[in-house]
């Protein structure tokens, strides 16, 4: 299994990064792993919605097909699906205000199945992190 985190400070309130990171339609503009959705995009993740979206990593193509398992409206959203090989992925979103008026945001996701082993779940491990730490990039940009 592999696991990873991404952070960023966000100079901007909670409430409106929150507006981005539960749309799942803004994930174009934000997202590096985001390919495409092959689904209708719901308005917002809400606990029980499902879609399927292509994602990218290693330059492979991959369509997952996510629930959100959990939701916790302004601060926290997981989603979990299944893709090619019975690679399961889980995702958890959350945001919580620095104290500052400003945003910290987080990425933590996990990769699990027997393709996400030994050297290539390492390397999944890499480029996971890079993704995720230039989404947030991405997202800081998207809001600030």
């Amino acid at each position: 299994m592999g696991k990873v985190q991404a952070n960023v400070s966000i100079p901007a309130d909670p409430e409106k990064v929150w507006s981005i990171i539960s749309a799942p339609g803004t994930y174009d503009q934000w997202m590096t792993i985001h390919t495409k959705w092959k689904t209708d995009v719901p308005a917002a993740w809400e606990t029980g919605v499902s879609a399927d979206e292509v994602v990218t990593m290693l330059g492979m193509a991959n369509t997952i097909s996510w629930t959100a398992t959990s939701v916790e409206p302004g601060s926290s959203l997981t989603i979990s699906g299944t893709g090619m090989a019975g690679v399961k992925s889980t995702f958890s979103l959350s945001v919580a205000s620095d104290g500052n008026g400003g945003t910290n945001a987080t990425i933590d996701a996990e990769f699990e199945g027997s393709m996400v082993v030994g050297a290539l779940g390492k390397a999944v491990e890499k480029d996971a992190q890079a993704n995720l730490d230039a989404s947030l990039e991405k997202l800081a940009g998207l809001v600030a």
